[in-house]
């Protein structure tokens, strides 16, 4: 890997999707700080970027907000595209028939640098929590590194701190992943969490999807490690095509450290976490009492089943990060229950059939279910019945303050939609930021 990409000082470079994750702002802060022409073109309008937009103000930066101009790719010597930007997209399509060179955020950042210590993390879920765990595990072993990627922590604008001992963790979604096929690099230490049907609305079926996510081991070499979960069911497929050594973590048993009394993280699917994090450091050569010592002082992270609150005898979780039907499972098998259910919002063509089933099982816990309007809604409607369906909403505000009605002392408000947030919320994130909001400024 070198230091910088071969003639970024002076090139005329399009980024194709600012953003409000933070990637495509520091995309553009990188390749200006290197040298090069930035023109940015996006199809949201300019008051959906604004935070962005005003992020990259004192920069050198052109824009083309709100559509695409074929005149942008005029003359430019490559341009490099958000994950959220789908491969088939037209404005790519043509940059592809003008020849012209198309990277990612991770095709820079595996160019640049200059440490090959590093270890990535991906999977359907658990990838932000296996992630920051193993971040935390390094730190108490008093590893020199460096925590980012897909938890809204640019790469690209870590590099100024990474030295060639630098251990880089990174999460990788597999949007992101799909940088690494233009230069052919896989990470040296990489682990799958789990695999599960998701984004369905950009890959056309789940062996896409599956592809997509071999990028992260399928150019390693034979020195390489592949961290692959025992109990799921689609790592025997990926183990078969690995060119480097496997070797697995099992998702459950006991671990030192986890579930200790007093501990505010726990759940089954924490402990797969714990474990994968667990077999990343010992591969990565760090002894068992790091790894104990960051398990037992580790509080979870925000967004993925956070009790945000506790009010009147009310626990308000916030599980936004719950983006798919399997997640939602996840979280009404972990929260003690009575449970009134935040659920709905966009559609990612995935099979309610498992949340069904759950809430089916649930019954005696989740005693309400007030709805978030989006694409996926009159779905869900249609899967799980009207019975314990209190409220379609288009209000957000309104969605919460009826949850908290429903709420009897005991029970718990829990924001897990299990869909996608667009429509209503620029991002899950802003979803979580104003159910936070909302929940604590209730009197």
């Amino acid at each position: 890997m070198g230091t910088q990409v071969v003639g970024l000082s002076g090139a005329r470079v399009l980024v194709m999707g600012l953003g409000v994750h933070g990637g495509g702002v520091g995309v553009a802060r990188y390749l200006v700080g290197a040298g090069a022409h930035v023109h940015v073109t996006d199809m949201q309008s300019a008051d959906r970027l604004t935070a962005s937009v005003d992020a990259l103000r004192a920069l050198p930066v052109g824009y083309t907000l709100g559509r695409h101009d074929s005149s942008d790719l005029d003359g430019i010597d490559f341009l490099v595209r958000n994950p959220g930007v789908p491969r088939e997209a037209p404005f790519l399509r043509e940059a592809e028939q003008r020849g012209i060179p198309i990277y990612m955020e991770m095709t820079l950042f595996f160019l640049a640098c200059r440490s090959r210590r590093i270890v990535a993390i991906t999977g359907t879920k658990g990838k932000t929590t296996t992630t920051t765990l193993t971040g935390e595990i390094f730190r108490r072993a008093g590893r020199d590194m460096v925590v980012a990627g897909n938890l809204r922590v640019s790469a690209l604008g870590q590099l100024s701190r990474i030295t060639p001992t630098t251990d880089v963790i990174l999460e990788l979604s597999s949007f992101q992943l799909e940088g690494l096929d233009a230069i052919r690099t896989s990470p040296g230490t990489a682990a799958v969490t789990n695999l599960m049907v998701d984004h369905l609305n950009r890959y056309p079926d789940m062996a896409s999807y599956m592809d997509a996510k071999r990028r992260i081991f399928i150019y390693q070499d034979q020195s390489d490690v592949l961290l692959l979960n025992r109990d799921d069911a689609y790592a025997d497929a990926f183990a078969r095509t690995a060119p480097g050594r496997v070797e697995w973590f099992s998702p459950d048993g006991p671990l030192l450290g986890f579930g200790e009394p007093g501990s505010t993280w726990g759940g089954s699917h924490n402990l797969a976490n714990a474990h994968c994090a667990s077999a990343l450091a010992r591969a990565s050569g760090i002894g068992e009492g790091a790894i104990v010592e960051a398990i037992r002082g580790f509080a979870g992270v925000p967004y993925r089943q956070e009790v945000v609150r506790v009010h009147r005898g009310v626990r308000y979780i916030n599980d936004t990060a719950a983006t798919t039907p399997d997640a939602t499972v996840v979280a009404l098998s972990a929260v003690a229950g009575p449970i009134v259910l935040l659920l709905g919002g966009a559609d990612k063509g995935l099979d309610f059939t498992g949340l069904v089933s759950s809430l089916a099982d649930a019954q005696s816990r989740v005693t309400d279910i007030v709805l978030l309007e989006g694409s996926a809604t009159d779905r869900l409607v249609a899967a799980i019945g009207d019975d314990r369906v209190r409220g379609r909403h288009r209000s957000f505000p309104d969605a919460v303050a009826q949850a908290a009605r429903l709420a009897g002392n005991g029970a718990a408000v829990l924001l897990s939609p299990g869909c996608a947030s667009f429509g209503m919320f620029v991002n899950e994130f802003d979803r979580g930021d104003q159910f936070n909001a909302l929940v604590q400024a209730m009197d």
